[in-house]
């Protein structure tokens, strides 16, 4: 869990102005068709790099992780820095992804690299992923909690303000809110329930906080995500009855890059249409935003924040993103 004082990830909410002069059937044209044209005009660009001159404080998990694997932060971003240089199938891949989602590649390279620099350390080549995911291909594991399923646990009358959602991503996302308001560290119906995560109550079987792969993606994130991914890349969408399907997803290097741009994809859409901001061109922050997750909530934070000033606070990095921004010259050289 990130420090919440160490960054500050929302932006304001800048009204769009109409320029003198404008005709009224324009002004009507602009208001039937809505917040999407809204979303077109009223971004702000945010400036590139760091906002913080030093990197901010690396939380002691981080710490304690990296010196139990009797190594340094230095040596793992070297090690995965080399890895994709050395990598060129992974490269290309990286690639070809990143233009089927309209993001610039350098975004995911700096998720992957943050991910393995602070949270795990890269293996030597990429066939090693595939070997460790198809070591889950076939657990007969699910996700649950004290013997309830979460596709029971979901038909529970509090989630009933989530019925015909439109996609994954905002079924998912809605489940998640009702899990914060209505059920995390409560007792419901006789039944307690940690105050924790979501994701790290139902949708990680083996121990909370694991992720995997690549992107180091959670089932629940990879759930969120797979109706986008289904329809960019053709993969099948994932279900919470399969939870082996869903560790493969995560696991696999291919489905895997396909989640992270597609997180990425997310966190810059939503930063322009909550909080008017562009992120697209600053990949600490993009980065921040994947390491930290509910972009959403992030951006309507800084949005709300930002209301009637004339000056924009811009969106920060935390010590994972500060890290893609020091680091950039270096990785766009991988490019």
């Amino acid at each position: 869990m990130a420090n919440p004082l160490l960054v500050r990830s929302g932006t304001r909410v800048q009204g769009q102005r109409i320029v003198l002069g404008i005709t009224r059937i324009i002004i009507l044209a602009l208001t039937v068709l809505g917040s999407a044209l809204s979303v077109s005009f009223a971004a702000d660009k945010v400036p590139p790099g760091n906002r913080n001159v030093e990197q901010p404080a690396i939380p002691g998990a981080s710490v304690r992780r990296t010196k139990a694997g009797k190594t340094s932060f230095d040596l793992k971003y070297e090690k995965v820095r080399d890895l994709l240089r050395n990598d060129s199938t992974l490269m290309g891949k990286i690639k070809k992804t990143s233009a089927a989602y309209g993001i610039a590649p350098i975004h995911m390279i700096g998720a992957i690299v943050g991910e393995h620099t602070y949270n795990v350390d890269a293996y030597d080549r990429l066939q090693s992923y595939y070997v460790k995911a198809a070591s889950y291909a076939g657990g007969s594991f699910r996700f649950a909690y004290d013997g309830e399923k979460v596709d029971e646990f979901v038909t529970r009358p509090q989630f009933s303000v989530c019925m015909g959602k439109a996609d994954s991503y905002a079924l998912w996302s809605c489940r998640e809110q009702v899990w914060e308001s209505d059920f995390r560290g409560k007792t419901v119906d006789g039944k307690s329930f940690p105050n924790n995560r979501f994701s790290a109550v139902f949708f990680q079987p083996f121990f909370a906080g694991q992720t995997f792969g690549l992107g180091q993606l959670n089932p629940l994130t990879a759930l969120k995500l797979t109706d986008l991914v289904h329809q960019k890349s053709g993969y099948p969408a994932l279900d919470e009855n399969d939870a082996a399907a869903v560790y493969k997803a995560i696991m696999d290097p291919d489905q895997s890059l396909a989640y992270i741009a597609a997180a990425i994809r997310k966190s810059i859409d939503e930063y322009r249409s909550i909080a008017g901001m562009d992120i697209s061109d600053n990949p600490g922050i993009t980065a921040t935003l994947y390491n930290l997750g509910n972009s959403p909530a992030r951006a309507a934070a800084l949005a709300a924040r930002n209301r009637g000033r004339s000056t924009p606070e811009w969106p920060e990095e935390n010590y994972y993103g500060w890290l893609v921004n020091e680091k950039l010259a270096d990785l766009k050289s991988l490019l």
